[in-house]
């Protein structure tokens, strides 16, 4: 899979339940470097789940799951290398810790892109392309077909990316023209658009109890 790339893919580990097992209330991290932090905490209080706006590496502990916000991705990724989240995040990954990107968060979660190099955490066997659909003067909404959905989901798309190209381990499950918008792998979750815009919960939902298994 071409594309530029700057992040080194550590060994994957199956990490037991127990790794991330911890006492007290099962909470969600919201990445708060940028984007739209308040709406997914307001989502997961919805849900009934309490969430924690992750600023620093140690906010990651005992943490269920976490949620990357859209925004802009290389300002974003230079941030996470500064702070040290780069390197925590992929360590929280590779331990059994669900991730969700969105947005911004899908170009972060890819391995490539076919853009200039930027940081990014590897987590998916993906090649990205930013700002796929165009610029912000090209957002749109548009109704999607989602893999284990019922019923279909408005997706939000702003300077939304898509994936070029997925390797083995991705499950694609939903499109846009035949370019790939929503994805999942083992305990990753990502969307080019945004549902924290919507009053639809159900991506919330799914990650929440699909992929964190809360």
């Amino acid at each position: 899979m071409a594309g530029n790339e700057e992040t080194t893919q550590p060994r994957r580990v199956t990490a037991r339940k127990s790794d991330r097992e911890t006492e007290g209330p099962k909470k969600i991290g919201v990445l708060a470097l940028q984007g739209d932090v308040r709406e997914h905490v307001e989502i997961l209080k919805k849900l009934g789940v309490e969430s924690v706006e992750v600023r620093d590496v140690e906010d990651l502990t005992g943490l269920a799951g976490l949620i990357v916000p859209g925004g802009e991705s290389t300002t974003i990724g230079k941030i996470m290398v500064e702070s040290g989240l780069l390197d925590g995040v992929r360590s929280f990954f590779y331990k059994g810790g669900p991730v969700w990107g969105t947005c911004a968060g899908m170009v972060l979660a890819a391995s490539a892109t076919t853009g200039t190099r930027q940081p990014l955490l590897g987590l998916m066997n993906a090649l990205v392309e930013r700002n796929g659909f165009g610029r912000q003067v090209h957002s749109f909404e548009k109704e999607l077909e989602i893999e284990g959905f019922e019923e279909p989901f408005v997706g939000v798309f702003i300077r939304a990316p898509f994936f070029e190209d997925v390797g083995p381990g991705v499950e694609v499950m939903g499109k846009v023209d035949g370019r790939v918008v929503a994805a999942r792998g083992e305990n990753i979750l990502v969307t080019a658009f945004h549902p924290e815009l919507t009053d639809d919960i159900r991506f919330h939902e799914y990650f929440v109890r699909e992929v964190c298994g809360l």
